[in-house]
């Protein structure tokens, strides 16, 4: 069984592709994309119809129609950055398409917060949940509070170290290993195999900082002339990215190559290097992964050199899941998205993808 626009079923979900993508790389080969516009999922989930997945009865969950129902949604960071600004209003134009009536909150990077969000919509009744994690870690007060009402969770964007099904229904999102493996391949295409690099991680705590690591440094492990020299955390914030490349840079004088784990970061690289007197995308490389409208803009403009994207379209998908939950189909531990590249050669047709 496929979706519209490439999926296929894994043994523990599937893969599908999101419009606004902008397919490349190994993992796009057998990718047809609709033309649905950047703002709209690709995809609608029909899969698992009456196969491998989680039912209504297995969730513990009862029935009820997605128009007319109260759904809540826990953003995890600040609407600061492109990524979370451009995801909650996926959420809030598909449930408007719905006929949900959504409550949205923002923990605004706290834990607790988002703890006590998601307490505090379950107490104003909310049929269901799409939570973005703030970590993969720490929110089981909020899951067990949900699973105490029969609340199913779709989750998104980061992966929690629970159990599908129980702890929650399902998880959306990218498969980030591979994000980071692609983009060693960018790099080392762009380099010519020979590069002295720093890298900016992610924030702590979540299963997207560990994969993009494991992903890129696994990869380029067997390449002789690419040296890592530096990992720092920038928190996935530009401010933050540009500091620790400050620092990393006058530490450390021959660094050529910078890998920031999300555009953010290497935005704010990007004017580190600035600052330091170099020319950023020529005396020093850049490679991330996102597909913000900045970014990629850089590529074009030659001060930066590849983006892995990171779609955060969720919204179709995520009310999709409740959507066929509700139908007495059965939803998918993971829903594995099929994101896109942007390279020096195709960043300038393919920009209107970005976000």
């Amino acid at each position: 069984m496929k979706f519209r626009g490439a999926a296929t079923i894994l043994a523990v979900g599937v893969t599908v592709a999101l419009a606004g993508c902008a397919n490349s790389g190994s993992d796009a080969d057998d990718t047809d994309n609709a033309s649905a516009g950047p703002a709209a999922a690709a995809a609608t989930s029909d899969a698992a119809a009456a196969g491998d997945g989680c039912t209504l009865d297995q969730y513990g969950t009862k029935k009820f129609d997605l128009k007319g129902a109260k759904i809540g949604f826990s953003q995890s960071e600040p609407e600061a950055a492109a990524f979370r600004t451009t995801e909650t209003q996926s959420i809030k134009d598909e449930a408007a398409k719905q006929g949900v009536t959504l409550i949205s909150t923002n923990a605004n990077s706290q834990l607790s917060k988002q703890i006590s969000d998601i307490q505090d919509m379950i107490a104003k009744g909310v049929q269901g949940l799409i939570v973005a994690p703030l970590n993969s870690d720490g929110l089981e007060p909020a899951l067990s509070a949900a699973k105490a009402k029969g609340i199913p969770v779709v989750t998104i964007d980061r992966k929690i170290n629970a159990t599908p099904c129980s702890d929650y229904l399902t998880f959306i999102g990218s498969n980030f290993v591979d994000q980071g493996k692609r983009a060693a391949e960018a790099m080392i295409k762009e380099t010519g195999g020979k590069a002295t690099v720093a890298i900016l991680l992610g924030s702590s705590g979540n299963n997207v900082t560990t994969d993009r690591t494991s992903g890129f440094v696994d990869t380029v492990k067997s390449e002789s002339g690419i040296k890592i020299v530096a990992q720092q955390t920038g928190e996935f914030a530009r401010d933050k990215g540009q500091s620790v490349t400050e620092t990393l840079l006058q530490a450390h004088k021959d660094i050529d190559t910078i890998y920031a784990e999300n555009d953010e970061m290497g935005l704010g690289a990007m004017a580190a290097i600035r600052a330091a007197g170099k020319t950023p995308g020529k005396d020093i490389k850049i490679f991330s992964i996102d597909g913000t409208k900045d970014a990629v803009q850089a590529i074009v403009d030659g001060t930066y050199n590849g983006v892995i994207e990171s779609n955060p379209r969720f919204g179709p998908l995520a009310f999709q899941q409740l959507a066929d939950l509700n139908a007495g189909k059965a939803i998918p531990e993971d829903v594995v998205i099929t994101d896109g590249a942007y390279t020096p050669d195709d960043a300038k047709s393919k920009i209107a993808d970005a976000y």
